[in-house]
C-alpha cells in the first residue's frame, strides 16, 4: 500500500541486532517487511536490509565516530518528512534503539511533529559476552555490569573511573576502539591492574567474527597491531574461556580466537 499524502504514517525504532538476521525479533521482521521507508544504520549489514520490501525506500542515515556524519538534525528532519507523507517508516538501529542510539532525540522530533511511534527493542552489543563464552554477571565477581560509551557528542566520553578500575568490575565498551587509548590511560591512572583482561569482540554474531583477546595494559597496542575495521565492542573485565590462561603470563599475549 503507497503513503498517503497528509496522512501521518508511523515510525518504528527497530533494533537490529548484532548483526546476524536470526537473532532479529519476529516483530522487527515483520515492520521491516512492511516498512515503506528505511532509514538504517551505517552498522546494518546487507543481509539485514535484504528483508525488506522490493518497493521500499532504503536511506543511508550512518554516523562514524570521529567520522563523516549525518547531522543528528538532518536525520530527525527525514523521519519527520517521511512520516508525513504518510509511509510506515524503520528507523533502523544496530543493536538496541535505547542504547546510545540517540532514540530519545528522535522521538522528541517526532513527538513535536505529532508524528506516532513505537520501539521494537533488539539485542545490543554487549551480548557480544557470547562469543567469549562468558557471562556479563557473576557471583561473587560482579553483581552489575556497566554499559559505557568511548566517545560521545563533545569528543572522548568521561566516566567514573575509580569505580570502573575497581577489580571484578565488568563493562561494555561501546565505540571504543578510537578511545582505547584515552580510556585504558584512566583506567590505570585510577587503579585498574594491567593486567585486568580485555575481549574485544569484532562484527559479532556475523560470519567475520573475530575475536582478540588482551590485557588492559596492552589494550592500544594490541588494537592497533590487529588492524581492526569492522564495528567492535570492548569487554573490560572478560577474557575468552579458551584464550584466559594466556591471559596470566607473564608478559601480555595477544591471542586470536574463532568463535563460529
Amino acid at each position: 500500500m503507497a503513503p498517503t499524502p497528509g496522512t501521518p504514517g508511523i515510525v518504528s525504532f527497530v533494533g537490529a541486532g548484532p548483526g546476524d538476521p536470526d537473532l532479529l525479533t519476529l516483530r522487527a521482521v515483520r515492520a521491516i517487511e512492511a516498512a515503506e521507508v528505511v532509514v538504517h544504520d551505517r552498522l546494518v549489514p546487507a543481509a539485514i536490509l535484504a528483508l525488506a520490501g522490493p518497493g521500499a525506500r532504503l536511506v543511508d542515515a550512518g554516523k562514524e565516530g570521529f567520522g563523516p556524519s549525518v547531522p543528528q538534525a538532518e536525520i530527525d528532519a527525514m523521519l519527520v518528512a517521511f512520516a508525513r507523507s504518510g509511509a510506515r517508516v524503520v528507523r533502523l538501529k544496530s543493536g538496541d534503539p535505547g542504547v546510545f542510539g540517540r532514540l530519545e532525540e528522535e522521538i522528541e522530533a517526532l513527538e513535536a511533529a505529532g508524528i506516532p511511534w513505537e520501539i521494537v527493542p533488539g539485542i545490543t552489543s554487549a551480548a557480544a559476552a557470547a562469543a567469549i563464552g562468558q557471562s556479563l554477571t557473576r557471583r561473587g565477581r560482579n553483581s552489575g555490569v556497566h554499559l559505557v560509551t568511548g566517545h560521545d557528542a563533545k569528543g572522548f566520553a568521561d566516566h567514573d573511573w575509580r569505580a570502573l578500575a575497581r577489580p571484578g568490575e565488568v563493562a561494555a565498551i561501546y565505540m571504543g576502539k578510537r578511545a582505547a587509548r584515552y580510556i585504558a590511560g584512566r583506567l590505570l591512572m585510577h587503579g585498574a591492574l594491567p593486567e585486568t583482561p580485555v575481549s574485544v569482540v569484532e562484527n559479532a554474531s556475523r560470519p567475520d567474527e573475530r575475536v582478540l583477546a588482551t590485557t588492559l595494559g596492552a589494550l592500544p597496542e594490541a588494537l592497533e597491531a590487529a588492524g581492526l575495521t569492522g564495528p567492535a565492542v570492548i569487554l573490560l573485565g572478560l577474557a575468552p574461556r579458551r584464550a584466559g590462561a594466556e591471559l596470566h603470563l607473564p608478559e601480555p599475549v595477544v591471542a586470536w580466537e574463532a568463535f563460529l
